[in-house]
């Protein structure tokens, strides 16, 4: 059951506006806090050189203070922050899904656990859904031939 329910998109899109909640929270409040991600899900840009992409473990804990913090943003469904790695400080932008994070930590503090996996690459909200479909139907409309096939 549980494995059924994490996979589910109405608990991703649940878990998914509870993260947003509480970085709002933190990021009001300029407070430092810890992402433990899993790794399969991150991208860098540009990409880390071999011998700091292989010191990463399959889950890896981002801290998220001074400069990084400044720079973290998300949309949509990713999130973004810049960071420096290795002792020279090698510069990149780190992305991922907001549910790839598996934990929010405050001074070494869980302070919110997350059991939803990542959305698959063709999910939509309800709400894009609904966008979608009224910009199919304006497409549709835009039409003066198409408009013989509406009910008056």
């Amino acid at each position: 059951m549980l494995i059924d329910m994490i996979k589910e998109p109405r608990f991703q899109e649940m878990m998914e506006v509870h993260i947003k909640e509480v970085f709002d929270y933190l990021l009001a409040y300029d407070q430092p806090f810890g992402l433990l991600c899993n790794l399969e899900y991150v991208t860098f840009d540009p990409p880390l050189p071999d011998e700091i992409a292989q010191g990463l473990r399959e889950v890896t804990l981002f801290m998220i203070a001074g400069y990084t913090l400044e720079s973290f943003e998300y949309d949509g469904h990713t999130l973004s922050f810049e960071a420096g790695f290795g002792p020279q400080n090698f510069g990149s932008v780190v992305s991922m899904p907001i549910l790839a994070i598996l934990q929010l930590t405050v001074e070494e503090t869980p302070i919110l656990l997350n059991m939803a996996r990542p959305f698959s690459p063709d999910h939509t909200t309800g709400q894009e859904k609904q966008n979608g479909l009224k910009n199919s139907l304006e497409s549709f409309l835009s039409n003066p031939e198409n408009r013989k096939f509406l009910k008056k």
